[in-house]
């Protein structure tokens, strides 16, 4: 390997709260490639992008600045937990081992690290928050029945009155109805869930598809495919409506999609024309702001003049 330097003046997430107990159960050690497996409920997608090239350059670079968090897996070898992209990175970079945190966790104490380790990253897909904060929500019902042992320990306290839900919304930075509305994605179809990846479909759409059953939606698929256009959400609205009366089937689906949406007004105005009437100085800011008090200008002398 390369260079597997490890910056230990900058501490990752679970450093944060561990205890003195939790740091004698776990170390740091190269771990081969081939002994790290994904973790089985994985809901971060390690995509071969433009970030996973800059990754693999910095690597070849400067070695793995980060170690990966692993646990011991029960067939042999270990599970990664945090740091799927830096070992697909390694694989692609030819580099055969990597540092590894080595941590002895329960399963809903592993899918809690997992999910909070991978939020901290700058991109991340609605399918990927979904099936995230549903992973940490079940975690942290099943978590919140049991008594504490003394590790972890702000991930195990009392969630008394509060449910679990809103306790993930406040970890999260969500308001507890996004966070429902995020899990609600769950379940749709594979192909349609693609669609508010790929943006193509609004997520509020997509909320109100997620009440289909699964026939339902490959039904609408089709329609989708067939018309070239994704829903608008007084469309799903009205595909919902059909299918809670257990009348939506592929023709109605198709007839929905049929129906024509109201154009959007959009204008996109020429900056080169635009910087002829305005001072060199103004920033992009001023010159809408400008445009803008012009506009209610002239719209408040044209009501005056129909007053009239």
């Amino acid at each position: 390997m390369r260079n597997s330097a490890i910056n230990i003046g900058r501490s990752t997430l679970d450093d944060l709260f561990k205890t003195d107990e939790g740091r004698k159960t776990e170390e740091i050690k190269p771990v081969p490639l081939s002994e790290l497996k994904p973790f089985e409920q994985q809901p971060f997608k390690v995509l071969l992008d433009d970030s996973m090239k800059e990754l693999v350059e910095s690597i070849k670079e400067s070695g793995v600045l980060s170690p990966v968090i692993a646990r011991p897996h029960k067939e042999g070898g270990y599970e990664i937990l945090s740091g799927h992209r830096r070992v697909k990175a390694c694989e692609l970079a030819g580099i055969t081992e990597i540092p590894v945190v080595i941590k002895n966790l329960d399963d809903d104490t592993a899918v809690i690290l997992l999910v909070d380790s991978n939020l901290q990253r700058e991109h991340i897909l609605p399918s990927e928050k979904a099936y995230a904060y549903q992973l940490k929500l079940e975690a942290m019902k099943r978590k919140a029945g049991r008594p504490g042992k003394n590790n972890y320990v702000q991930l195990e306290h009392n969630l008394g009155a509060s449910t679990s839900r809103a306790e993930l919304a406040m970890m999260v930075g969500e308001s507890e109805a996004q966070v429902q509305r995020y899990i609600r994605l769950t379940n749709l179809i594979d192909p349609i869930l693609q669609k508010v990846d790929d943006g193509t479909l609004a997520m509020s759409a997509a909320v109100e598809l997620s009440y289909l059953g699964s026939k339902e939606q490959a039904d609408l698929l089709k329609a989708m495919e067939s018309e070239a256009t994704s829903p608008s959400i007084e469309q799903a609205k009205k595909l919902r409506s059909f299918s809670e009366a257990n009348r939506l089937d592929e023709n109605v689906a198709l007839s929905i999609m049929q129906e024509q949406k109201p154009e959007k007004l959009k204008i996109t105005l020429n900056d080169e024309k635009l910087k002829k009437y305005f001072p060199k100085s103004f920033t992009k800011q001023q010159m809408e702001d400008t445009i803008i008090k012009l506009l209610e200008n002239w719209h408040r002398k044209r009501e005056q003049e129909m007053e009239r």
